[in-house]
């Protein structure tokens, strides 16, 4: 007679994760390649439990934003639109002007962007923090430096 073995799927349950921070350089690196290993991590992609449907991801610490560079023309040409819910009131800024005005906002959109959407993909974006330069107040933390391309 065979025996069938028990072979189940085991969900990780996040108060049993513990979360590490890793920190990453984006001092003349590429927006969108940084913004994808920023969503991994944050995820929880690179960990063998991966579960989509819950915060097993661990936190992001992005340094020198200010300084992420844009292949070809996007430093010009790339708009983000924004609108106020009153009606004619559609924003739009180039990448330019947005990044003089808040250095870390046109990195934060791309990582949110490519976050699930819902209360999810809020609080992953909560484990994300995002500095202009160098200087950040998180140095208590124990930081895993992540080698982006």
């Amino acid at each position: 007679m065979n025996k069938m073995t028990n072979n189940k799927t085991i969900w990780m349950k996040p108060r049993y994760v513990k979360k590490k921070w890793y920190v990453i350089d984006a001092s003349d690196k590429v927006l969108g390649r940084i913004a994808t290993e920023a969503v991994k991590i944050l995820r929880g992609k690179h960990k063998p439990y991966y579960t989509p449907h819950q915060d097993l991801g661990d936190n992001v610490v992005i340094i020198n934003a200010s300084k992420v560079k844009l292949t070809g023309k996007k430093y010009f040409q790339k708009i983000y639109y924004r609108h106020s819910r009153y009606p004619g009131g559609l924003y739009s800024d180039t990448y330019r002007t947005l990044s003089e005005r808040k250095p870390t906002a046109p990195l934060e959109i791309a990582i949110k962007g490519m976050l699930p959407k819902g209360p999810l993909g809020r609080e992953l974006f909560r484990n994300l923090k995002v500095f202009a330069d160098a200087n950040h107040k998180l140095s208590s933390q124990n930081l895993y430096k992540l080698e982006a391309n």
